[in-house]
């Protein structure tokens, strides 16, 4: 059976796709061939990194992508994690399954160092929380 193909978009590509993609990566296992891009690529956040390292998730390789890496592949499903790429998201051959997650921006959190890494933590923790759900039977 080919694993389902899984692309999570949002704006930069610098956090909440990436730690989608990671998450992803790892509660599906085989079943899943996840993959993450951003309408506007701005590089891979360590902050992002260091949350899922706490969680034993290695997104350290992964690297920021653009949209257009992906023109013309088709996906099972298509998830935003940000208003923006929802609202600039093309259209896929196939007709992919269409998700929306509105999720709050932890890169654009402000405070001490403690509190940026809390933003990424709760971000990071809603996010396993949907794609367990999205996996689940």
């Amino acid at each position: 059976m080919k694993p389902k193909r899984v692309l999570i978009l949002c704006t930069g590509n610098s956090a909440r796709s990436q730690m989608a993609e990671g998450l992803l990566r790892h509660l599906g296992g085989s079943a899943i061939e996840a993959h993450s891009a951003g309408t506007k690529p701005a590089g891979l956040n360590p902050l992002a990194v260091q949350a899922m390292r706490e969680i034993a998730v290695d997104i350290s390789a992964q690297r920021s992508k653009s949209l257009a890496e992906f023109d013309g592949q088709r996906f099972d499903t298509v998830i935003t994690v940000c208003d923006s790429a929802a609202e600039h998201c093309p259209v896929f051959p196939g007709a992919p399954q269409r998700l929306h997650w509105s999720l709050p921006d932890p890169a654009a959190a402000t405070g001490s160092p403690e509190e940026k890494l809390a933003a990424f933590r709760a971000v990071r923790n809603t996010l396993e929380s949907r794609l367990r759900e999205f996996l689940s039977p």
